[in-house]
């Protein structure tokens, strides 16, 4: 029996003002359409993105991987800001399982306004429909698209970072190891926001909140071999897929990794970020006290959700020098 850290108490009592007890926890294969259902009722029209004319929002059909269908990006840029702007390459979150390339976006939409970037977000299929590789595949390719039309879109092809929230920061960690070894692209940045790195599960905070806080070892269990299959834990899992087995590396754009005290996540982030470190690599680590799995998207005015994304919009000044 693990003993979990207690939740930060604004966000403690916005949970208990769902009646609930936790969030997507204990979700299994069975389930995995109805949570589907439920994350996709939340996320912003094509009108809401625009916020009132703030950016020009648009949608794009560009080649997928070989083989594989076209994919669809959705682009927002910023209105007001001249010359070729920074873009942001966005990989949403919801387990590698849910979600769309609207879901969390705001996330990153708060940094374009403050700081005018161009925002790409993919879409990207989904496990268990469509397992490991064709997620990161759809990703991957959508980005090269993004780094070579950068300029058609408004953006600087010399200055785009990846970053995704949970599965969209596996994804994001991927596409940096995959941009350092392919060398077909040079990033600027990885943003990974309490990304979901090793599908091995196994770790203490894992077992501490099982059942607790939102995306516990269970939910993550169902993804996992969603996308894996009977891989999951072996021996035979590639890092490109979780990137946690990933013994190198040295060589990777620098990184800002989040994670909460309180969440499923904790362990295996802080130990990526010590690899990059130990690597010579250049990494910012938070570890948000109290927190649980994303908890700046359930409950973004508590305090503890806007210190994180103030840490992230410094961290982003700094890195643009603007």
């Amino acid at each position: 029996m693990y003993s979990a850290p207690p939740f930060d108490a604004e966000l403690a009592a916005a949970l208990a003002a769902t009646g609930q007890d936790s969030i997507a926890t204990g979700i299994t294969r069975e389930t995995i359409a109805a949570h589907r259902e439920a994350l996709l009722a939340d996320v912003p029209s094509i009108e809401e993105l625009s916020q009132d004319g703030a950016f020009e929002v648009e949608e794009r059909t560009v080649p997928g991987p070989e083989a594989a269908p076209d994919i669809s990006l959705l682009i927002l840029r910023p209105t007001g800001w001249t010359g070729a702007r920074p873009v942001v390459y966005h990989t949403h979150g919801g387990g590698l399982i849910m979600g769309n390339n609207r879901y969390a976006i705001a996330q990153v939409t708060q940094w374009a306004l403050e700081l005018g970037l161009v925002v790409v977000s993919v879409e990207y299929r989904l496990a268990p429909e469509h397992p490991y590789p064709a997620g990161l595949d759809d990703a991957y390719a959508g980005l090269l698209w993004t780094v070579r039309n950068a300029e058609s879109i408004g953006g600087d092809p010399r200055r785009v970072l990846v970053a995704g929230g949970s599965a969209g920061g596996n994804l994001a960690a991927a596409l940096a190891l995959l941009a350092r070894d392919r060398k077909e692209v040079e990033l600027l940045a990885q943003v990974l926001i309490y990304p979901m790195l090793d599908d091995r599960n196994e770790t203490v905070s894992a077992h501490q909140m099982t059942g607790r806080g939102a995306w516990d070892r269970v939910s993550n269990d169902t993804a996992w071999t969603a996308v894996l299959g009977s891989a999951r834990g072996s021996d035979d899992v590639p890092a490109y897929a979780s990137p946690a087995r990933e013994t190198d590396l040295a060589g990777l754009p620098p990184a800002f990794l989040e994670v909460g005290a309180a969440e499923t996540f904790r362990d295996e982030v802080v130990a990526y970020a010590g690899r990059i470190w130990a690597s010579g690599g250049e990494a910012e680590l938070h570890v948000w006290p109290g927190a649980f799995h994303g908890f700046d998207v359930f409950a973004p005015h508590a305090a503890i959700s806007q210190d994180a994304c103030d840490a992230r919009l410094r961290w982003l000044r700094r890195l643009l020098g603007e």
